[in-house]
């Protein structure tokens, strides 16, 4: 295999793992304070799964700057392209704003979002509220796959 073709399906494999890494992990933050409240109050089920999915985002962020690098080779279309190594390495670094916002973002949002368990344990009728101070954190992230997009899109194979 050629150095670009590794180095931009590099970019995509950290795009995937490091955003689905924040994700995971902000998941599972959530998803234990959401257990302690739903096994005594289980009517807050529906609620406690919306602060849970919130920081699930990031790696479908991950995915799609994936998929987008991998298009931009050619492998959909099965025949990937000859890259040189600096086009390789563009796309690698261009997949880097995503990965790494991914990654510190899901596991932030997963805070904010387990703090938001609390709030809709001692008061349901402010989750609102808990889920906009959860969805501020995923602001960094949309930005940091709108850069990776607009990078990617800026790269000539």
């Amino acid at each position: 295999m050629e150095l670009g073709i590794a180095l931009a399906i590099l970019g995509a494999a950290l795009a995937v793992a490091l955003s689905g890494i924040g994700s995971a992990m902000g998941i599972g933050f959530v998803g234990r304070s959401a257990a302690g409240l739903i096994s005594e109050e289980p009517e807050k089920f529906g609620k406690a799964l919306l602060l849970q999915v919130l920081p699930g985002t990031q790696g479908i962020y991950g995915f799609l700057a994936a998929v987008l690098a991998l298009q931009k080779i050619g492998i959909f279309g099965g025949e990937i392209l000859t890259i040189p190594g600096e086009v390789g390495f563009q796309i690698l670094f261009a997949c880097l704003p995503i990965a790494l916002a991914g990654l510190i973002s899901g596991v932030y949002q997963g805070k904010v979002s387990s703090a938001g368990i609390s709030t809709l344990a001692k008061k349901p009728e402010e989750v609102g509220k808990a889920i906009i101070l959860s969805a501020m954190v995923e602001t960094y992230a949309v930005i940091s796959l709108l850069a990776t997009i607009l990078i990617l899109n800026g790269i000539s194979v």
